[in-house]
């Protein structure tokens, strides 16, 4: 990256209508550097998607290594791509948007320096402490709390920076695109806070304050909205920048903007919860949470239509234009996203699809097409203007767009058959009334052609992704030895507004709305106007947050349920550094083909002591709800050793080294006494965790020893490990009405001990 930049010899001040201009200069330097590192960690992140890819297809691609496992690398690379890779893009289109959309360099370089470093070292923390199984297992907000920390001053640092740029701004009225980027700035880091909320237990390990089902609903308030207003909101903005400009005409409809921009900031907070149908989640948010996912159609639509509509009359350009080529496959993309997104929160259709592959595919399709795409257009309509020299190659832009297109082609269309197929086979009964397919692992296999299909669909985009590399350094190595910064002259804003052509109010009340001077005046008012954004969503978070807080039915509680034993909790512990939690679903929903293959369904009373909550939202394996008492601990022992040896064909990783690795037996007092502090009653444990966990351990390797399995397992992780798995599913196991008054049944199907398996 060049350093090659001066500034210009400043000419005297012109005036205009008797004000003197303010003379200043645009920060591009900054804007360089985000493109470069959208680059770098977008390479990054797809390659760990391709290996990730491939250990699904084999699982020798797991190397026999913990810290390159699926469980572990999987948060890697979705974090890589949303937060480092369409993160660092977004800057990079705000940062160059942002100064000329308000004729203004950014309020503080130093703080936009500081926001680029701080970012960059925070994915460098992620990709670091993710592969050593440091996480808080929520996903999408997996990083432990001093990076979530990290997170909150970098953020405030762009924030503060953003609007104090707007603050000073020179031009009185803000553009669509700037509201899109205040909607972002303001609910990302109202999500990032609530949503991290924890006590930490050491320097890399947390337990949330939230438990169970209110948990899972800060969850997924987070997680779709993380994907609302870090993965759409932001590119909206950006599309309605750079679209424009690329086709050299304005944004379609003025009014459609407003009308897209206000329906999508408030309806988008309420849809989370259609990512917890027929779980433990209460009835009520279920559906509230599909009702506003059904109406977001038409705002989503109202914005793709908008964009699209942006072309008229440049269609013929789209032709010879590789840049409007990605536009618009972008924008279509983001229109079949948004079309599926709700008809998937249907219940009916969610039934099917819900821990399915075909989740990955919908969210595959925007974020290689939507995402990508526009990352990719607006990446090559800047190159110019921001290397001050011709594109090196647009023979090979044109290669990049088709074999990138066909990629994303092979992925989904593969990815949306395995989702199908997955569902199909897990629902099946053949002629009497049995589980077609009773062996989870049939329905593992029945997928292997179409994951490797998807190998071959990724590894299409990525050397997409190489040749766009590829032209983007070999046009850097064609700048200027020194970059012209040129000087810009815009007015000051005058203290007072005069509307220059005031426009005579309409007859009727829906005349005078009609005519959005309303808004106009919003939009000479960016505080106003935040404060009016920031309102829309936090009214409409709290339609359905204070009732799951606040009104005991929703999470009835189970007299027979208790907290994990100190040798359990530690077990839980690693099952969540190993990422389990991304394979391995711990919510049975009320269907019967889940009852009969996995037991009985879960209840929200369940989950009342589980910081965090281990729903899962996908199954690669078996659900493990009831996975308490099924097996003696000598099959456990031998299935995290090797797999394979005891379930033939399958594709879970070796964790061979739980029987060799010791278990820290002193550190499992602070996370007894952290988990306390969120209100889990702990009892003696709070005084004595180390002695009841050896004593546990020492109980569980003599029953294995028992069974013919190998000595000397006491102090060793496997243990842990093994008291976790006996003791799911079992608290309900013993008392079938349990349930307090107004929480359900609290049936149970099996005959183990409550309270501990062992």
């Amino acid at each position: 990256m060049s350093s090659a930049t001066s500034a210009a010899a400043v000419p005297p001040a012109h005036r205009v209508s008797g004000i003197a201009l303010d003379r200043f200069s645009y920060d591009d330097a900054v804007v360089r550097k985000f493109l470069f590192a959208t680059l770098i960690w977008g390479i990054v992140g797809m390659l760990a998607g391709l290996l990730i890819a491939l250990q699904l297809a084999n699982p020798i691609f797991n190397f026999s290594t913990e810290y390159l496992s699926f469980g572990r690398l999987r948060p890697l690379h979705t974090n890589a791509v949303i937060f480092a890779f369409a993160g660092n893009a977004f800057f990079t289109g705000a940062y160059y948007s942002t100064q000329r959309l308000l004729k203004a360099r950014m309020w503080s370089d130093g703080l936009s320096s500081f926001h680029f470093w701080g970012w960059q070292a925070i994915i460098v923390a992620a990709a670091l402490t993710l592969p050593l199984g440091f996480t808080q297992a929520k996903e999408y907000a997996e990083l432990e709390w001093p990076i979530d920390i990290a997170i909150a001053v970098v953020w405030v640092a762009f924030a503060v920076n953003f609007f104090m740029t707007l603050i000073k701004r020179r031009e009185r009225h803000i553009y669509v695109a700037i509201w899109f980027y205040i909607a972002s700035i303001v609910t990302v880091a109202l999500l990032h806070i609530f949503n991290n909320l924890s006590v930490p237990a050491g320097l890399f390990k947390s337990y949330s304050i939230y438990a169970g089902v209110q948990d899972a609903f800060m969850q997924w308030w987070y997680g779709h909205n993380a994907v609302a207003f870090f993965l759409t909101t932001p590119f909206l903005g950006l599309m309605y920048y750079f679209m424009p400009k690329a086709a050299e005409g304005p944004v379609f409809s003025y009014k459609l903007s407003i009308l897209h921009f206000w329906s999508l900031v408030f309806m988008y907070i309420w849809a989370g919860p259609h990512h917890l149908h027929y779980t433990a989640l209460p009835e009520w948010a279920s559906t509230v949470g599909m009702l506003f996912s059904v109406m977001l159609w038409a705002p989503s639509w109202g914005g793709m239509i908008n964009g699209l509509l942006t072309l008229r009359g440049a269609w013929h350009k789209v032709a010879q234009d590789p840049i409007l080529k990605f536009f618009v496959v972008a924008v279509t993309a983001y229109g079949m996203s948004t079309f599926e997104g709700p008809m998937l929160s249907i219940k009916s259709v969610n039934a099917l699809a819900h821990y399915t592959d075909w989740i990955i595919a919908h969210v595959h399709t925007g974020a290689l097409g939507w995402n990508g795409f526009m990352t990719f257009g607006m990446v090559y309509w800047l190159l110019p203007r921001l290397f001050q020299t011709e594109i090196y190659s647009k023979r090979a832009m044109e290669l990049h767009f088709w074999i990138a297109s066909v990629g994303i082609v092979l992925y989904v269309v593969a990815i949306y058959s395995a989702g199908v197929t997955q569902g199909l086979m897990w629902r099946a009964f053949d002629e009497t009334g049995r589980l077609a397919y009773p062996d989870f692992v049939e329905t593992v296999l029945k997928l292997m052609p179409m994951y490797w299909m998807r190998v071959v669909g990724g590894s299409m985009y990525i050397v997409g992704m190489f040749i766009f590399a590829w032209n983007i350094v070999k046009t850097w190595q064609r700048r200027p030895a020194r970059y012209e910064v040129p000087v810009v002259e815009a007015a000051p804003l005058a203290p007072k507004y005069v509307e220059e052509h005031p426009v005579v109010p309409a007859a009727t009340l829906w005349g005078r709305f009609n005519q959005v001077q309303w808004h106009r005046a919003w939009e000479r008012a960016p505080v106003l106007f935040t404060v009016l954004t920031t309102v829309a969503v936090i009214v409409a978070s709290l339609f359905e947050i204070l009732p799951t807080f606040l009104i005991k039915s929703n999470v009835p509680t189970i007299a027979s349920v208790k907290p994990y034993t100190p040798l359990e909790l530690a077990g839980r512990d690693l099952y969540i550094a190993e990422g389990c939690f991304n394979c391995h679903s711990q919510m049975i929903r009320p269907f019967r083909y889940e009852t009969e293959r996995f037991g009985e369904y879960s209840k929200p009373g369940e989950s009342v002591y589980e910081h965090p909550f281990l729903w899962g939202s996908r199954r690669i394996g078996p659900d493990l709800a009831r996975e308490g008492g099924k097996y003696p601990d000598l099959w456990h022992v031998r299935h995290f050793e090797n797999p394979r040896a005891v379930t033939a064909n399958s594709i879970m990783p070796a964790y061979a080294h739980f029987s060799t690795k010791p278990l820290d037996f002193e550190g499992i007092q602070a996370r007894v006494d952290a988990m306390a502090m969120v209100g889990v009653p702990y009892g003696d444990a709070v005084n004595k965790a180390a002695d009841m966990a050896r004593e546990q351990a020492r109980r569980i390797a003599a029953a294995i020893v028992e069974q013919g399995g190998p000595s000397g397992l006491e102090d060793k992780q496997m243990i842990a490990m093994v008291a976790y798995m006996q003791r799911l599913g079992r608290d309900i196991q013993v008392n079938r009405t349990a349930q307090t008054p107004g929480g359900g049944t609290g049936a149970g199907t099996g005959t183990g001990t409550a309270g501990g398996s062992h």
